[in-house]
C-alpha cells in the first residue's frame, strides 16, 4: 500500500500536511508582521497550475529595484545637470533559507524532481522555470481601513480551511451574536479573510542552491537558495504605457518642478501644516464675510 509523503503533500493551499504545517494566530498590528506573510511556491507532486504556501521558510527577500540614471549637460551652461535620464531595471532576485527535511528539499519545494521524488540533484536538471508568489497578509486593523475598491492587487485570502475555533462570549455565542460568514468581505464581522497585497515573480531560475552545511557540533541544517526573476508585478491588473502610477501632472497629480508647470507658479510648495503632522484649520470665509458685514453696520 503506497504511503503519503506528508511533508511535501500539496493541499488546500499548503505545500504538506504533517504537524510542521500546523498554524496559530499572530498579532494585530499597523506594523507589517513576518508571521503573516505568505510565500507560495509550485510545490512537486501538484498538477491543477496552482502555487503552494511554502513551509519551514527561516527567510525571504525580493531583492532591490535598481537602475542607473544617466545624466547629460549642455556646453556653455556652467555645471549643470540639465535633466536625467533613468537607464533600464536590473534583474530582481529572490533570496531563501529553508529547512532540509529528509522528505522535502529544496529543489521539491520549487516543483522539481528532487530527494524521494526524482532524480534530481543540481541545477543542471532544472529544465523549466517556475513562479512564486508573495502574500503580504493585513492584519484586521488593517483590513478595516483598507479600501473596499483597491487596486487590482489587492485580494481577500480565505483563511477558513485552516478551521480554527470560534471564541464564545459568556451566553455562548459568538462574540455579541456574531457568526461566522464565509461571503463576508476582509474586515467586516464574521469573516474568516484577510486582505492581502500580491506581488508575483514570473519566470524564475535558480542560480544558486546548496546542499546545506553539516557540521559535527551543528543540528538543523537548512539550504540557501537564490533565484533570478525574469519579470515582477500584482498578477492581476494590466501594464502599459499609460497606466496610473503616481506623479502625473496631467492627471492633476505632484511632480517635480522640471515637468510640473502649476507647481512652477507656484509661490511655495508647503502645505502650511504644523509641525505635529495636524493640519492648520482652513480659514472660515463665511465668518470672515460676517465680520466685515458687522463692522460696515
Amino acid at each position: 500500500m503506497p504511503t503519503t509523503n506528508k511533508d511535501m503533500n500539496p493541499q488546500a493551499g499548503i505545500a504538506g500536511s504533517s504537524a510542521l504545517y500546523k498554524f496559530n494566530s499572530s498579532p494585530n498590528t499597523r506594523a507589517v508582521v513576518s508571521q503573516k506573510c505568505r510565500i507560495l511556491t509550485p510545490a512537486y507532486g501538484s498538477s491543477d497550475g496552482l502555487l503552494y504556501q511554502i513551509g519551514v521558510v527561516a527567510s525571504f527577500s525580493i531583492s532591490a529595484s535598481s537602475r542607473s540614471a544617466e545624466p547629460y549637460r549642455g556646453v556653455g551652461f556652467g555645471d549643470q545637470i540639465a535633466e536625467l535620464v533613468p537607464g533600464v531595471s536590473d534583474p530582481h532576485s529572490a533570496s531563501f533559507t529553508r529547512t532540509l527535511l529528509y522528505l522535502s528539499n529544496a529543489h521539491q519545494a520549487f516543483g522539481y524532481a528532487g530527494g524521494v521524488d526524482g532524480p534530481v540533484r543540481t541545477l543542471q536538471q532544472h529544465r523549466w522555470p517556475f513562479d512564486i508568489e508573495q502574500q503580504l497578509v493585513f492584519s484586521t486593523l488593517a483590513d478595516t481601513e483598507a479600501p473596499a475598491t483597491g487596486p487590482e492587487g489587492l485580494v481577500d485570502v480565505d483563511f477558513a480551511s485552516q478551521n480554527a475555533s470560534g471564541g464564545l462570549n459568556p451566553e455562548g455565542a459568538l462574540g455579541d451574536g456574531v457568526v461566522f460568514n464565509p461571503e463576508a468581505n476582509a474586515g467586516a464581522a464574521g469573516s474568516q479573510k484577510h486582505k492581502a497585497l500580491i506581488t508575483y515573480c514570473e519566470g524564475c531560475w535558480i542560480t544558486s542552491m546548496d546542499h546545506g552545511e553539516m557540521s559535527a557540533d551543528g543540528g538543523i541544517i537548512q539550504q540557501s537558495i537564490e533565484a533570478q526573476i525574469t519579470d515582477v508585478h500584482d498578477l492581476y491588473s494590466t501594464y502599459g504605457e499609460f497606466m496610473a502610477t503616481g506623479n502625473d501632472p496631467t492627471l492633476g497629480q505632484n511632480s517635480s518642478l522640471l515637468y510640473n508647470e502649476r507647481a512652477t507658479t507656484s509661490t511655495s510648495r508647503s502645505t502650511g501644516e504644523s509641525s505635529t503632522g495636524v493640519a492648520s484649520p482652513a480659514p472660515n470665509d463665511a465668518g470672515d464675510e460676517g465680520a466685515g458685514e458687522g463692522a460696515d453696520a
